[in-house]
């Protein structure tokens, strides 16, 4: 009888954010390299789309009125949940006080991804991701029906509250409410 024997686990390089500067500063990596690093792994983003573009510009521009000295919307930057793990979500809104560097998990107010073709990583990789480092307010917004999937109560690898708004309906941020937006009303043409 022939037993299969699965193959020895193979080793893998544990990326740091630090490996990932040091690389940059070597000529290994492009600054602008499209990459996020998850648990040590370099993952390579989805391309974006106009419907992306479009969606995340109109509503950067929509709450620049309506953001006070206290907060402050950040539009793609590198949201640092600890040394081994780095996103780079369309928009977080974050308290003015803290950097956009420092800034963790537990500590951003609202993050929001425009997802076209990377909408299955968003609702699926990412939510996990965001959830196990304690973002409490986390929205996916689909670039093609203008949909949103609204993520809070991080409990674990998962939210205990998920449910779906349509693009007519009211997105009010659970920490900043003056940012409420209904994307219908938006110029996403």
């Amino acid at each position: 009888m022939n037993k299969h024997v699965p193959p020895p686990t193979l080793s893998r390089w544990r990326w740091s954010t630090a490996d990932l500067l040091r690389m940059v500063e070597a000529g290994i990596l492009d600054e602008d390299e499209k990459i996020e690093l998850i648990d040590g792994e370099i993952v390579p983003m989805a391309s974006k789309g106009r419907l992306h573009e479009v969606l995340a510009d109109e509503l950067a521009r929509y709450w620049g009125p309506k953001v006070t000295p206290d907060i402050w919307v950040s539009v793609e930057r590198q949201f640092n949940l600890d040394p081994y793990t780095y996103t780079d979500p369309d928009l977080v809104v974050r308290p003015a006080r803290i950097k956009s560097y420092d800034l963790r998990g537990d500590t951003a107010l609202l993050v929001v991804e425009s997802a076209d073709s990377s909408l299955e990583k968003d609702l699926g990789l990412k939510a996990r991701v965001y959830a196990s480092f304690g973002v409490r307010d986390y929205w996916v917004i689909n670039a093609r029906d203008k949909s949103t999937r609204i993520h809070r109560s991080p409990a674990g690898e998962s939210y205990a509250d998920v449910r779906d708004v349509p693009a007519t309906g009211l997105l009010t941020p659970l920490l900043v409410p003056q940012l409420a937006v209904r994307l219908a009303d938006l110029d996403l043409a």
